[in-house]
């Protein structure tokens, strides 16, 4: 057993744990954070997206000792209280969650290119979600969210 404090979502979490638990282990089981999403635990399917330092991490395949020292956003940290971000609005808008499962992720990625890109190619929001599959093949509805969270970000940036 190992004794782990996590920053997770601001909050730090101290929780004595198998050295060998994986992070998203440590979100769902310890921390009860289950908007991560567990889809292949082989860092394949992408689902498991989280933020560790402001990049997207796989928490399948990373243990959670590794994340010590590290700001993690998981995507209950996405929203700002009662606000959602501009990727979470226009997911919802667009219709692009469907049957939700790879929604967490899809956000997670579109809010990291988008906070380092606020006028994204098509090419670019492409690349961005090929991270995740999507087993509704719901990847059209996705595109234009974020190219719709773009836009609204963008405005808000610049007026």
């Amino acid at each position: 057993m190992k004794i782990l404090n996590l920053n997770i979502n601001g909050v730090i979490h101290t929780k004595a744990v198998p050295a060998t638990m994986t992070l998203l282990d440590f979100l769902r089981e310890e921390v009860g954070l289950t908007g991560t999403k567990n889809g292949c635990d082989s860092g394949e399917c992408g689902c498991c997206t989280v933020m560790i330092d402001s990049k997207p991490m796989l928490s399948c395949i990373m243990l959670a000792l590794e994340a010590e020292r590290c700001d993690i956003t998981t995507i209950e940290g996405i929203a700002n209280g009662n606000d959602l971000h501009p990727v979470q609005e226009a997911m919802v808008e667009k219709g692009a969650i469907q049957c939700g499962y790879c929604t967490p992720a899809m956000v997670i990625n579109g809010v990291h290119l988008l906070e380092n890109n606020d006028n994204p190619s098509e090419t670019q929001v492409k690349e961005c979600i090929s991270a995740t599959v999507c087993r509704c093949t719901g990847y059209n509805s996705i595109e234009k969210a974020m190219h719709s969270a773009a836009s609204k970000m963008r405005k808000a940036r610049h007026g």
